[in-house]
Order: C-alpha cells, then sequence, then structure tokens
C-alpha cells in the first residue's frame, strides 16, 4: 500500500441518476465557442475555427443544489449552459465512428465564468486559466448513463438566472457534436475512464449576482441547480 506524506486528497465524483454510486472524476475538459451563435456574441467567426479546449481542476465540480459561495476576484459571473459528456472508455487516436463506444453518459453542466478576468486576460494576451478554472466553476448534474438513454443529438438546452430565461438552444446547433469533440480530442491527449467534456454554450451568456439561483436545464438529461450566498 501507497503511504503518503500528507492525507491523500479525496476522489472528487459526480452524482448518477437514480443510483447512489457517483462517477469519479479524473479530468475535466472544455470545449470553447462550440455554438455559432455564441461564438458571434462572443466577436468570432464560428465557420473557420476548428475546436479548442480549456481545462478545469476536477476537485471544481459541485453537484446539484450546491449553496456557493460568490466566487473571489471576480464583478461578472456568468454562467455557460453546457451538454457534460462522461467518458466510461479511454483512447487516442479514437476513430470518429467508435467515438460515442466510449460514452458512459451525459447530464447538464454549467461552466462558470470569471468574465472580467477572462476579458483582462485576453486584453493582454494572457492564459486565462484562472477565468475558468477556479474553485466550484464546474457544476454538474446527475448523470444519465448512455445505456439507458441512448446518445442524444437534439435536446433543448435552458439556463434561468431566477425566474429570467437566460440561454435556449439546442444540443443539436453544436459546430463539433460530441463525436466530434471526442475524436479530435483523443488526438491531443489520452482520454481515459472518469474524463469529463463539457461540450460548449449557446448564445445567451450573462451575469449572476449574490444571492441569486441559477439553474441550467437539458430535455430528457434533467437540470442542474446553484445557489450563491449574498
Amino acid at each position: 500500500m501507497t503511504r503518503y506524506a500528507i492525507p491523500a486528497p479525496a476522489r472528487p465524483s459526480v452524482a448518477i441518476w437514480q443510483s447512489e454510486a457517483r462517477f469519479p472524476v479524473r479530468r475535466i475538459f472544455c470545449v470553447g465557442r462550440n455554438y455559432g451563435d455564441h461564438a458571434r456574441e462572443m466577436g468570432h467567426d464560428p465557420d473557420r475555427e476548428p475546436p479548442f479546449f480549456f481545462t478545469k481542476p476536477a476537485d471544481a465540480v459541485v453537484d446539484d443544489g450546491a449553496l456557493l459561495p460568490f466566487p473571489t476576484a471576480t464583478e461578472n459571473l456568468h454562467h455557460e449552459a453546457e451538454l457534460v459528456v462522461a467518458i466510461g472508455q479511454g483512447g487516442t487516436d479514437i476513430a470518429l465512428a467508435a467515438a460515442l463506444d466510449h460514452v458512459w453518459g451525459y447530464g447538464p453542466g454549467n461552466d462558470l465564468t470569471r468574465r472580467d478576468l477572462q476579458t483582462r486576460a485576453k486584453e493582454m494576451r494572457r492564459p486565462w486559466d484562472m477565468a475558468k478554472g477556479f474553485d466550484n466553476s464546474a457544476v454538474c448534474g446527475a448523470l444519465m448513463p448512455a445505456a439507458v438513454i441512448g446518445h442524444p443529438t437534439h435536446a433543448r438546452l435552458t439556463t434561468h438566472v431566477g425566474n429570467d430565461l437566460r440561454q435556449d438552444g439546442d444540443i443539436g446547433q453544436m459546430i463539433w457534436p460530441v463525436a466530434d469533440v471526442i475524436s479530435f480530442l483523443s488526438r491531443l491527449v489520452a482520454l481515459a475512464p472518469g474524463d469529463l467534456i463539457y461540450t460548449g454554450t449557446p448564445a445567451g451568456v450573462g451575469p449572476i449576482r449574490r444571492g441569486e439561483t441559477c439553474t441550467v436545464a437539458i430535455e430528457g438529461l434533467g437540470q442542474v441547480t446553484t445557489r450563491f450566498a449574498t
């Protein structure tokens, strides 16, 4: 048995729909600007850009129903509703036709973003890790196994802040669908069981303020709600 110099940290995990078991999280990858309308609202041309990725720490994952402290170092926290893909079978150079065989399940997610930090980092041509990979920044609802629900290609994806509908799209609007994302990403890194992929957000991203509640819902995949302290 391995002995550690300090107590080993707990393994991050995500809830599973209608199960007491949990899905262990290894890494979190996020696809940038994977919806054309969101790419345009951020000032980019979606027709000319291949997929690109950024990461979040595994322990940034947050379950449904969490009451979170408002993140530090920001006055412009944004919601980003996303379909989350859970990898159950790893691999490299995964063929497009086989990509969905590597999926364990799906769930709703919220890629929280410190937009003011991201904007400043972009202006200074610096990495924007701290705009995306901060504590509690990877909200994820209960995962539904692909063996039960299959592989959704069209489903309504929404964000509400309080009663205000902010985002209203469909996962079928992704520029790079799930299979393409998995195949492309597997040429950059070796995917492994426990990896999560946040697949991008539609238009309508916007601020969440102290004391507000944010709910991301995907038709057929449930919802995930997060409350922020005052």
